[in-house]
């Protein structure tokens, strides 16, 4: 992971983290590899993953 994945996913809102991880295309770098297991450990440790609300909010319409 880089110094600049690192603070691209400390940036994200809550909201923001649930919305990449149902939506990003296969292959997101920050989804990957040893930087997807600090998103990971980042939404659903740190910032309590999803929630009804937010699962709503995001729906099932996509990234754009």
């Amino acid at each position: 992971m880089t110094p600049e994945q690192k603070a691209t996913i400390d940036g994200m809102s809550r909201y923001e983290l649930c919305k990449m991880w149902r939506f990003a295309a296969v292959g997101e770098t920050l989804l990957a590899s040893d930087t997807g297991k600090y998103f990971y450990q980042v939404l659903f440790k740190e910032k309590g993953g999803f929630t009804p609300e937010i699962s709503k909010s995001l729906g099932w319409e996509g990234w754009g």
